[in-house]
This record gives C-alpha cells, sequence and structure tokens, in this order.
C-alpha cells in the first residue's frame, strides 16, 4: 500500500497532464486522487504506518510523534484515530487556509474586473508591441508579487492580459511568463511567496538577508526566459473588442476608480495584517472581501436597474471559476497523504544521503517542486535539517539562520515549480483560469524556465561561494 500510493499519485499526475487529449477535466482527476489517496492510507494504515527505517525509527514522523504522546502501545484504534482526527484534520485546516485565500483573492479581482476597474490600468498602457508589453507585464508582476504573494499576483495580472490579448495562445505565452516572473518576483520577498513566509515564521531566515541573499538570483529567472524570447518573438498583439451590452446602468468613471482602490488596498492590506496580527493571510483575505462587499452594497443601494444584480457580489460570486479551486483540493489532499505517510520524507533523506551538498541538494528539492507542491517539499527540509547555533563550523554553517542552504531553499523551491505548469500555486492558479494545456506550457515554456531556474542558481552559487567564502 505504501509503494501504490506513489503509483496512484504518478497515475493521476499523467491524467492531469493529459486532460485535452482524454477530455478529463483536471479538477475531476484531482478530487478523486486525493480522496482515493487517503482511502488508501486508511486501508493500509497497519502495514503503512508500521514501517521503519534503517534506524530503526517509523518513517512517518509524524505517527512517531503521535505515538509517544498517546502512550506508546500501537493498536488499530490508534492508527485509525491518528490518520482520520489528527492528520487528515490537521491538513485540511492548512489546505482550506489557501482555498480561502484563493477564493477571497478570486472574488475581489472579479468584483474589480465588473466595475471595470482594471479599465484604468488597461488604458494606460498603450503599447501593442509584443516584446514591449512582455518586459513591462513581466516587471510588473515581479515587482508586484513581492508584495503582494505569486499566486494573488498572477490572478490580477492575468485579468489585466484578458483586456489587453485577444488572441488565446498569444495570452497563453504571456500568462506563462506572468507565472515564471510570479515566483520569481515571491521568492526574494519573505511575504512574497508561501515556502518564504515559512522560513521566515520558522525563524531560517531573516527579512533583510533574504532579499539580499536571493534577489539577484530572482531577477535572472525571470529575465534570462523574456531576453531569450526576445529574439523570435516578433510582431503586435491584437487588443480585445469592447463588448457592447444591453445593459442599463453606465459605470461611471469615479466608480472604477474606487472599486479599483479598495480592491488592490485590499489586496496589499494582506501582507500588512498578517505581520500586525500574526494571523494566517487568508483572515486578511476575507477581511478586505468583506470591506468591499460592504462598498459595493453602499455604492449600489439606489441601483434599482436589471443590471445591479451583475454587480452586487452575489452576482459576481456565480462567476468565480470554482473548478480551479476543487482542482487545488484535490491536489493538495493527495500530496497531503504522501506527507503523512512518509513517503515525501524519505525522497528527503534520499537527496541527503545521495547528494550530500547543499547546493545540489537545493536544486535537487527546486526541481522535484516542479512536481510536488514546494509546501510540503520545504517543510520536510525544515523538519530534517534543525537551525544550527552560531558556533557551527564547516558543512553545519549551511544550516544557520540565514545560511545558505536556507536562502536556496527559498529560491529553488520558490522558482522551481514553474518548470511545470502544476507545479506552483501560480501555474495552477493560471492554468485553471486560462484553461492553459499542461503539454502545450511543457513544449513551449517549460525549457526557457528551466533555463531561467538554472541561470538563477548559478549566480546564486557564483555570488555566496566566491563572495562570502
Amino acid at each position: 500500500m505504501f509503494v501504490f500510493m506513489v503509483f496512484l499519485f504518478v497515475l493521476g499526475y499523467l491524467i492531469i497532464a493529459l486532460e485535452h487529449p482524454l477530455k478529463i477535466d483536471k479538477a475531476a482527476t484531482a478530487l478523486i486522487l486525493g480522496a482515493l489517496s487517503w482511502t488508501v492510507y486508511m486501508l493500509g494504515s497497519e502495514q503503512i504506518l508500521s514501517m521503519v527505517n534503517n534506524s530503526g525509527t517509523y518513517v512517518s514522523s509524524a505517527w512517531a510523534a503521535y505515538l509517544t504522546e498517546h502512550g506508546g502501545v500501537v493498536t488499530k484504534e490508534l492508527m485509525t484515530d491518528f490518520i482520520s482526527h489528527n492528520q487528515l484534520l490537521e491538513h485540511l485546516g492548512e489546505i482550506a487556509e489557501i482555498l480561502f485565500f484563493l477564493l477571497g483573492a478570486m472574488t475581489i479581482v472579479e468584483i474589480v474586473d465588473q466595475h471595470e476597474g482594471f479599465k484604468v490600468i488597461t488604458d494606460r498602457i498603450k503599447t501593442t508591441n509584443k516584446v514591449k508589453l512582455m518586459w513591462i507585464i513581466g516587471f510588473l508582476t515581479f515587482f508586484m508579487s513581492s508584495v503582494l504573494d505569486n499566486l494573488t499576483t498572477t490572478i490580477v495580472i492575468i485579468a489585466l492580459l484578458r483586456k489587453l490579448i485577444d488572441d488565446k495562445h498569444t495570452r497563453w505565452f504571456f500568462a506563462s511568463l506572468v507565472v515564471i516572473a510570479a515566483n520569481a518576483g515571491g521568492a526574494w520577498s519573505p511575504i512574497g511567496d508561501v515556502t518564504t513566509i515559512m522560513l521566515w515564521i520558522g525563524g531560517q531566515v531573516t527579512a533583510i538577508e533574504i532579499m539580499k541573499g536571493v534577489f539577484i538570483a530572482s531577477m535572472l529567472n525571470m529575465v534570462v526566459p523574456m531576453f531569450v524570447i526576445g529574439f523570435f518573438m516578433k510582431g503586435e498583439i491584437t487588443r480585445p473588442e469592447v463588448q457592447t451590452t444591453d445593459n442599463d446602468y453606465s459605470i461611471p468613471g469615479w466608480q472604477s476608480k474606487l472599486i479599483l482602490a479598495i480592491g488592490v488596498g485590499a489586496l496589499l492590506f494582506v501582507p500588512v495584517f498578517k505581520t500586525a496580527t500574526h494571523l494566517p493571510p487568508y483572515i486578511g483575505m476575507l477581511l478586505g472581501l468583506g470591506v468591499l462587499w460592504v462598498a459595493t452594497e453602499l455604492i449600489h443601494r439606489n441601483n434599482h436597474t436589471n443590471d445591479a444584480k451583475n454587480l452586487s457580489v452575489v452576482g459576481i460570486l456565480r462567476r468565480v471559476d470554482v473548478p480551479t479551486v476543487l482542482f487545488f483540493l484535490g491536489i493538495l489532499l493527495a500530496v497531503a497523504a504522501l506527507q503523512s505517510a512518509g513517503q515525501l520524507q524519505i525522497m528527503a533523506k534520499y537527496l541527503d544521503d545521495k547528494l550530500g551538498n547543499v547546493y545540489l541538494i537545493g536544486l535537487a528539492i527546486g526541481l522535484l517542486s516542479a512536481i510536488i507542491d514546494n509546501v510540503p517539499l520545504v517543510a520536510g527540509a525544515m523538519g530534517m535539517y534543525p537551525i544550527e547555533g552560531a558556533d557551527a563550523v564547516g558543512y553545519a554553517r549551511n544550516f544557520m539562520a540565514d545560511g545558505t542552504f536556507w536562502e536556496l531553499i527559498a529560491y529553488t523551491a520558490g522558482t522551481g515549480g514553474s518548470i511545470l505548469i502544476i507545479g506552483s500555486a501560480a501555474g495552477v492558479a493560471a492554468m485553471g483560469l486560462e484553461k492553459i494545456d499542461f503539454i502545450w506550457y511543457l513544449k513551449r515554456i517549460s525549457w526557457l524556465a528551466l533555463l531561467g531556474y538554472l541561470a538563477g542558481a548559478g549566480a546564486y552559487y557564483l555570488e555566496h561561494h566566491f563572495l562570502y567564502h
């Protein structure tokens, strides 16, 4: 059953990758994969949880800790309770944080979009040259994701792209570059990516040092792919035609600007709220959504036209892409099962034993994050490698606070997910919002993302190995 869980994940991954040829929606596959992963885990609990490694300890460190807390006597009832009432609920809580964050961000963006708020921005982007637009969108995404986060930024920028680019495949190309730029921008900021936030909160990195240490690598991760693309990207973009409707209510300019200001303010408020209160980011996102909701209710309280319902949040919620949220749910459930059962810990231990070099381990974890969600990978690394004290020497110094290993993990885990479209939250969001084909991304974008990833990693190695040692 232990190995079967891995087989099940690989099979589900392949079906998701072949979504378009098979004509099976990826959300459906992800939900089945997530549910079956925990089902197999529960049915094979006695065999899976009893597995031990070479040192004689349980493969699942979570099970070992739980067993110690409950007297150390192994029973079937205790195993069942561990999986269903401890691990599943714990992981579901973490997944719910991501889903509510995603729902809040998507709803805020949709409210701004329906009130023509993004038109205020797109009207100021005059160029139709593909290369110029690529650089504008790239740098806008890169710096925005360092202030917000890569997921929210991707949702916002893709909403902008829909106003700027009419052709589907051209928009796919730009949306894919947004994924690369958003992941790169989030990696160097302590609040720009979930994994960097984890390392920051855990004490592995500090805000100023992570920004100094990873900025150059992150910038190259974005710039190198766009520089290469600039050689063969030609022509002009075609903007979508303005849709004429029969609505009997015209949105005044002041309303568009006000909703845009409140919406962007709500998104920018999230990292401030988290820093000030130490509450999860989704609480700040829901608070921002609530404020924007009240604002729209007040603005339209005297609007009795037939179109009023389309501008209300209740009406806008019907337009939110629920399949994307369900896709997140299924994928994260499946990965959580592998983390709980211990497969991810075995993989992390294997990397440590076989590579034994912080640069190679960091590079490998980044490549793995293109396949497996980077959150459990980083969580596993944090659990495997304790923070060394100030008196550490040699190899151990790499694991001190702000050590080479932690900074490198922030970069590689944050940007490695760009190599495959489903390797990061930003990629999954872009895939869901724009219906980007996995194979299309693999053929046209993956090699560019890998090139940027290696360029950034190489720059980090040269900068820290020769300048700081």
